[in-house]
């Protein structure tokens, strides 16, 4: 029997290169060869091409939505697309590679599963390599792959990739823990190793990169020893059917919960039993990240939004003060002794910033700490202390109760996403 499209699993990969590396065109051209492009689609790009006097369909056109975008020939924003394989559903986040735009990366990455690198075969390793790596490793991204792009301009060099490859491994892997990577040579234009094996490459003899993306194995990048609850709504049905119902909705963040399992709420610290797990009306055995549900206790406990339900043997940490890894996000910049909303998984507390430790030059992969003015898109250590204690895992162990947002209180923008160290 095969998978039901709910059934399978959602692999979320996001793309990373700088300008010109050919990173919309590797989506279109994964979209294209995958057969998930709709006709009307394909229609309206090869009438745009054509009118722009290109010879061949222009791929990149598939992802490049906004029309500053097209106009300037730069991808801005980070795009969402959706497409599905046999095997796989795959959300794909677009982002940005101008260091200008380094926020909109981090917040399409941050829940990714695969971040894709595109490095031009022709420039190798630069700059922005570095930089995409770091925030590659900074946000915990399990796999990295690295698409050696454009290998059709190098006469498809064994030699040219391998160089690319030790280069990458000299320069980056040597500095960073990436934990899994993978290298591809590929040719987006003309799809050498994207979908199809390369007739062009017979030396390379590894997955293509749809094979990868398929077949990588995601199951244990989540944390399913410490489980985790926070409560976003307490449900009481006002129905005779369930008058005496009192459920606990949210998404589980980390950990597995079944029926009989000794937790702890916390900030009261009241322990209880679980008397049942539920998606939507259905009971289900046992319940693990990141699922939506809700369920019910023993016991008659004082429980609201803010509130987390963890295992009695695996407690989170509480703390007042934190270190965090902050990506600035606002025009203003950051101020040292100002207060911000600090929102953590679904707890709002008020925060001040205490001090700022350093800040990253991301470009070189070095910490500064001289220069401690927090602007726009960079990324510094910050001690941050909270008005009351929030319940945390280091952003290491789970990435969802180890990362944070920080609030303007007075415009309500949100202003800074934080990694808890």
């Amino acid at each position: 029997m095969t998978k039901g499209y709910l059934d399978m699993e959602l692999l979320r990969f996001t793309t990373a290169g700088s300008v010109d590396d050919g990173k919309s065109t590797l989506i279109g051209r994964l979209l294209y060869d995958s057969k998930a492009i709709f006709e009307d689609q394909l229609a309206s790009i090869k009438e745009t091409s054509e009118r722009r006097g290109n010879e061949e369909i222009d791929l990149s056109l598939f992802t490049d939505g906004l029309r500053a975008e097209r106009e300037q020939g730069i991808t801005i924003d980070v795009a969402y697309r959706y497409f599905a394989t046999p095997k796989r559903k795959f959300i794909i986040a677009d982002t940005p590679g101008h260091i200008q735009y380094t926020r909109n990366m981090v917040t399409g990455a941050s829940t990714a599963n695969v971040a894709l690198i595109l490095v031009d075969a022709r420039n190798g390793v630069i700059e922005q390599t570095l930089r995409h790596s770091y925030i590659a490793n900074l946000l915990q991204i399990p796999h990295v792959i690295i698409c050696i792009n454009k290998m059709d301009l190098v006469d498809y060099s064994e030699e040219t990739y391998q160089q690319v490859k030790e280069d990458y491994e000299k320069k980056i892997l040597s500095k960073l823990e990436i934990k899994d990577v993978h290298f591809v040579p590929v040719s987006a234009k003309l799809g050498d190793n994207v979908v199809k094996s390369s007739e062009q490459m017979n030396w390379y003899k590894d997955e293509t990169l749809m094979h990868l993306l398929e077949t990588i194995k995601i199951q244990d990048d989540r944390d399913l020893e410490h489980p985790r609850f926070p409560v976003q709504y307490v449900i009481r049905p006002q129905s005779d059917e369930y008058h005496d119902y009192r459920g606990y909705a949210g998404r589980i963040a980390g950990g597995v919960f079944s029926k009989g399992n000794k937790v702890k709420v916390l900030p009261s610290g009241r322990t209880s039993e679980i008397t049942s797990v539920h998606l939507m009306d259905k009971e289900l055995p046992l319940a693990s990240a990141p699922q939506s549900v809700s369920m019910t206790l023993k016991d008659d406990l004082d429980i609201s939004r803010g509130d987390m339900i963890v295992g009695v043997e695996s407690e989170p940490k509480s703390a007042k003060e934190i270190t965090v890894m902050l990506c600035w996000m606002n025009e203003r910049p950051l101020q040292v002794r100002g207060k911000y909303t600090l929102r953590h998984t679904t707890n709002e507390v008020r925060a001040l910033v205490s001090s700022v430790n350093y800040k990253m030059d991301i470009n070189r992969l070095e910490k500064d700490f001289e220069d401690k003015t927090i602007e726009m898109n960079d990324i510094a250590e910050v001690s941050l202390k909270m008005t009351q204690p929030i319940f945390i895992d280091s952003y290491k162990q789970n990435r969802i109760t180890g990362s944070l947002i920080l609030v303007d209180e007075s415009t309500n923008e949100t202003v800074a996403a934080g990694m808890i160290l």
